[in-house]
């Protein structure tokens, strides 16, 4: 039987919200990979179905209509929609890699280590990892779990924490032997400190010194890479516990002051609450609960 939908031109309102989000017709072409004179027929043709103009065209310039003002929202969400329901669809295929998003730093130096055991547990399972510090659109990618450090507000998705973390003073043995011990409330001047923005040593020191550190190094915003360069012997570094761990056990680095500071964020499991009942994201869900609930705090014995 023929529905209200037979004639509903899809294809002219996703060309329509292109053009009305870039003002520009060639733009708009560009972006859905047509010529100009396909999204100028589109547009012709939407207008003709709705019976009124939705852009005025003044030389290059493209101004929306009232009208065409009064009609984006709505197509908009129609689209939004859409791709939802499109990507749900697609998540929820049996076969297939488990897509999984987090920080390149916890994926090096926390996961990795781990993954054989999930590997020899799940072997019918294809892992493929992406990094960012982005927030996960799950609506508008391929990913079915995101590993997230910050404070669990992730609205609207299942949020569990995996991981608490710490800041710990750590340097190499022979940065130690030269330079001593940095205590809290060390005044830092004396010390070759390397720093992050996330981690800076000014909550460390509790002193209000703001004066340069000795030899100063550039501050390196990637996490591993910090570590990387503290095992060169470069600077002391204020880490987070769970990245430092492994470099500890190794012998690397060592931990250059006496406690550890509680870190404001911590690691989340986050992913869609629908997205739970897939078998590939149950049982990986499980196994990362299991691996964080062994991961040793720096108070517990074998964390020494």
């Amino acid at each position: 039987m023929p529905t209200t939908y037979d004639r509903l031109p899809l294809g002219a309102l996703r060309v329509f919200e292109a053009v009305a989000t870039r003002l520009s017709f060639s733009a708009a072409a560009d972006s859905l990979n047509v010529t100009p004179a396909a999204v100028s027929q589109q547009i012709k043709s939407l207008e003709g179905y709705i019976q009124v103009p939705l852009f005025r065209r003044n030389g290059r310039r493209v101004e929306i209509t009232d009208e065409g003002l009064e009609l984006l929202p709505a197509v908009r969400a129609g689209l939004e929609q859409l791709e939802s329901a499109l990507q749900q669809i697609k998540h929820h295929r049996r076969a297939g890699p488990l897509q999984i998003s987090m920080l390149s730093s916890f994926l090096q130096i926390w996961l990795l280590p781990r993954i054989r055991s999930f590997r020899r547990k799940y072997p019918n399972i294809e892992l493929r990892f992406h990094t960012s510090r982005e927030l996960v659109d799950f609506s508008r990618s391929n990913n079915h779990v995101a590993i997230r450090f910050g404070h669990g507000n992730y609205p609207n998705l299942h949020c569990e924490k995996l991981l608490d973390d710490w800041l710990v003073p750590v340097a190499s043995p022979d940065l130690i032997k030269q330079y001593g011990m940095i205590e809290r409330g060390t005044k830092l001047g004396k010390f070759p400190l390397l720093e992050s923005g996330d981690e800076p040593w000014s909550v460390w020191s509790q002193t209000g010194e703001e004066a340069a550190w000795l030899s100063r190094a550039p501050s390196i915003e990637d996490s591993a890479g910090l570590l990387t360069a503290a095992e060169e012997g470069l600077g002391y570094v204020l880490a987070r516990w769970t990245l430092v761990t492994r470099a500890l056990h190794k012998g690397t680095l060592r931990l250059a002051g006496r406690g550890a500071l509680p870190y404001g964020s911590a690691y989340y499991f986050v992913c869609p609450k629908n997205f739970l009942t897939l078998p590939k994201v149950a049982q990986f869900r499980e196994w990362l609960v299991a691996a964080a609930r062994e991961f040793p705090g720096p108070g517990a014995p074998s964390a020494r």
